[in-house]
């Protein structure tokens, strides 16, 4: 960027000096890596126009790649000051309900988080996300083609996700499996049983659940036992209507969380818990197992010392199931998205903030953490073990998330009748029955 002489700077008029000013703001915005350091480049935008974008997020908890998250965004800040990012965390729980109703009235935040599949199905059909295609050579080559996938409709690229996640990991206490006879853990559900019964005898919980957000049986439990039972494109199938909720192997899959709570496996306040404390239950000692989403072997293994008292797993093959017993059940999560409409100002401003967020020096601090990401990064020799184990347990094909597939106001029937079964008001053969007269509606 050439830097105008003093002694010429007298000469301009007025006119000549903004229209100057005005190439030299564009050249400065168009640049993909500004090269300089915070202090420069404050110094060159000291003088520029104040552009204020809101951002809606769920990174509220504490988890490591929320932390992650938070800590880029203040980066671009410090790197952009002219640049601000108006925050709205929501909770995971409430998030989508959020998204959903902004979108109906038209309102969305200018950046969003969004999912793939059918929770992206609404934004797309109200034309309320802004096409990436243009821009897309910042992460052609980085980011995985297979994760850019969910993301798109229609021909065009309506958000890059930033982490890639599975459900369902099981995550166990070493010790207590190995006091009550598995020092592996179980590959079928007959033992599976037979180990949560034991575990029982002993004095010791056997799973602790937080399901007072009501979404981690749904997705984290159901998306893989479903697909254990009726497979792994069976809910694709349920919303093509070539099959049913009220399917018998499904019914089956159902019938597992019935089973879990007349044998007493989860803990007693399960649907007063969140799933952070849940986390917090098997961390402490006070549960043998913990099923939730990779992203969470941060705090169990990663950032604790204790870490090597764990080990993960993923759900057992099931009697007569038509499902593939290897499978984990995953989607591409954190798509970063941009609200159509903006003005052009704002428009640029959320293009540079998309560039510099979603790059990848993100997919390497994500990795650092412990997270698995849908780029190609190169790991090195500091990612942790903990990482390369999630990666291997993973790396045998995926299956469809539950809400990731069926629309939403279904999902959340679901959620509610499960949560009822765990309190014994409900039973499998009615929650299928609710949830799919809402997918047929």
């Amino acid at each position: 960027m050439v830097e105008l002489k003093k002694k010429n700077w007298t000469r301009l008029t007025f006119a000549t000096v903004m229209a100057t000013v005005m190439v030299v703001v564009a050249a400065c915005g168009n640049q993909k890596d500004s090269g300089t350091e915070n202090g420069g480049n404050q110094g060159n935008n000291a003088s520029q126009e104040t552009i204020t974008l809101t951002m809606m997020h769920p990174w509220t908890s504490p988890n490591v790649d929320n932390e992650v998250y938070k800590a880029r965004i203040a980066s671009f800040e410090a790197e952009f000051p002219h640049i601000k990012i108006q925050q709205d965390g929501v909770a995971a729980a409430q998030y989508k309900t959020k998204l959903f109703t902004l979108a109906t009235a038209n309102n969305l935040a200018d950046i969003n988080v969004t999912w793939p599949g059918a929770d992206l199905d609404p934004l797309v059909k109200g034309n309320l996300l802004m096409p990436l295609n243009d821009y897309m050579d910042n992460w052609n080559g980085l980011v995985l083609e297979d994760a850019l996938v969910g993301y798109s409709a229609d021909g065009n690229q309506l958000a890059i996700p930033t982490k890639r996640n599975f459900v369902d990991i099981i995550y166990y206490n070493k010790e207590y499996l190995s006091q009550v006879g598995y020092d592996e853990f179980p590959s079928t559900y007959e033992d599976f049983i037979d180990m949560i019964k034991k575990l029982k005898e002993a004095g010791i919980t056997p799973i602790s659940l937080g399901n007072k957000e009501k979404w981690p049986l749904q997705s984290s439990y159901m998306s893989i036992i479903g697909q254990r039972f009726a497979g792994a494109d069976f809910f694709n199938k349920v919303m093509a209507g070539e099959a049913e909720l009220t399917d018998p192997q499904f019914v089956k899959a159902i019938a597992v969380i019935e089973e879990l709570t007349q044998l007493e496996a989860f803990n007693v306040d399960a649907n007063n818990m969140d799933s952070v404390q849940a986390q917090d239950y098997l961390i402490q000692g006070k549960a043998a197992m913990h099923i939730s989403s990779a992203t969470v072997d941060g705090r169990i293994r990663t950032t604790n010392e204790e870490g090597d008292k764990f080990g993960i797993a993923l759900f057992p093959s099931v009697p007569d199931g038509l499902g593939d017993p290897k499978m984990a059940s995953g989607v591409s999560q954190f798509g970063i998205s941009i609200k159509s409409g903006l003005d052009e100002k704002k428009q640029a401003a959320a293009i540079e903030f998309m560039k510099y967020f979603v790059s990848e020096e993100l997919y390497t601090d994500l990795a650092k953490a412990g997270i698995l990401v849908p780029a190609n990064v190169e790991m090195g020799d500091d990612i942790s073990p903990y990482l390369k184990e999630m990666y291997e347990l993973t790396s045998h094909g995926s299956s469809p998330v539950f809400d990731a597939v069926i629309n939403t106001q279904a999902a959340k029937e679901f959620e509610n009748g499960l949560q009822a079964i765990t309190v014994g008001r409900s039973t499998p053969e009615k929650v299928a029955q609710d949830a799919q007269a809402l997918i047929e509606r």
